[in-house]
């Protein structure tokens, strides 16, 4: 693992050209300014020209003449691999200073020629950002870079795992399972597992702890985790005491409805400019809760029965505040 720090320590000195801060480094790196001078002072005896400059404007940076090119990738090939990486990628199943690294040697490779004008020609391309026009997503947590570690390792070296997993307003339990694969979807992680041979599937942002075991994991030797997950989505759209609404819902207000939901399988804008979604919540009570909270900003326009059940609770609720007590009188 120090190894491939080092590496990469020396790639960032030398993409950054000018002299660098340990706190800077070791905040590139992931690791501690300390370590990073512990680095410094191991290159520096393995004889790479490390130099460094004290005071308030000073730090580390290579002397000129490290040079290794990978002239095989054309400018596109290397646009395409730091695009790649810049956005998502980098967040998806823990990864994110793996990638980080790759992307730094990638770039170290390239031919001069190249290394300057794909950098600049990444920065001012964009994939899927946090925001748009008329939303803002929420955050989404995922697993701590420890729990992250022991599924990724579960699954790929096939162990079984053991996870404290606590769903929507579950008290977190102990599991094991038999790990099949890591999937993301639009920002959300899951997990697809074996539990006592039935399939199931984990939100990652819902773990909270995790080990990989010694035990190898009973699941198929070979997947098509495509098929797979296809297959569970058709298999959960369907089950259970699931209600489906066509709901009309405030641009500034969709994404604290969607939070609510299993899933949405239409968003669009209708004929009057009103955003309708096709939401699925978990059953009927989840449902009206979800509507019911957002008031005004949000109407199911089916099922009947679901905007008979809010139309009731509104004049409940209405009768109630009709009535005046002494206590707000005096």
């Amino acid at each position: 693992m120090r190894a491939d720090r080092l590496v990469s320590l020396v790639l960032l000195l030398r993409q950054r050209g000018q002299l660098t801060t340990a706190a800077t480094l070791a905040r590139e790196l992931e690791v501690t300014p300390r370590t990073v001078l512990r680095d410094i002072e191991a290159l520096s005896a393995a004889g790479v020209p490390v130099y460094s400059e004290r005071g308030r404007n000073g730090g580390f940076a290579l002397l000129p003449g490290f040079d290794t090119e990978l002239s095989g990738l054309s400018h596109d090939e290397a646009l395409a691999l730091l695009v790649a990486g810049s956005r998502r990628g980098e967040q998806v199943f823990g990864l994110g200073s793996a990638l980080s690294s790759a992307v730094r040697k990638v770039v170290d490779a390239l031919p001069e020629s190249h290394r300057a004008t794909v950098s600049d020609a990444a920065r001012r391309l964009l994939i899927d950002p946090d925001a748009d026009m008329i939303m803002h997503r929420p955050a989404i947590k995922e697993p701590v870079g420890e729990v992250m570690s022991e599924v990724r390792s579960a699954v790929l070296t096939g162990r079984k795992l053991c996870l404290r997993y606590g769903g929507r307003e579950q008290t977190p339990q102990w599991r094991v399972l038999d790990p099949v694969g890591l999937v993301t979807v639009q920002g959300r992680g899951y997990l697809l597992a074996l539990r006592s041979g039935e399939e199931r599937t984990y939100r990652l942002s819902r773990i909270q702890e995790a080990r990989a075991l010694d035990e190898p994991a009973e699941r198929p030797e070979r997947v098509d985790l495509d098929r797979v997950w296809r297959a569970r989505c058709a298999e959960f759209l369907h089950g259970g005491d699931q209600v489906t609404a066509r709901v009309v819902v405030a641009s500034a207000r969709r994404e604290e409805l969607v939070s609510t939901a299993l899933a949405v399988r239409a968003d669009e804008f209708d004929a009057d400019g009103q955003l309708q979604l096709e939401v699925t919540w978990q059953d009927a009570e989840h449902a009206e809760f979800a509507l019911w909270r957002l008031g005004s900003d949000a109407e199911a326009l089916e099922p009947d029965w679901l905007r008979a059940t809010l139309r009731d609770r509104g004049a409940e609720v209405a009768a109630h505040y009709a009535t005046v007590h002494d206590h707000v009188l005096s």
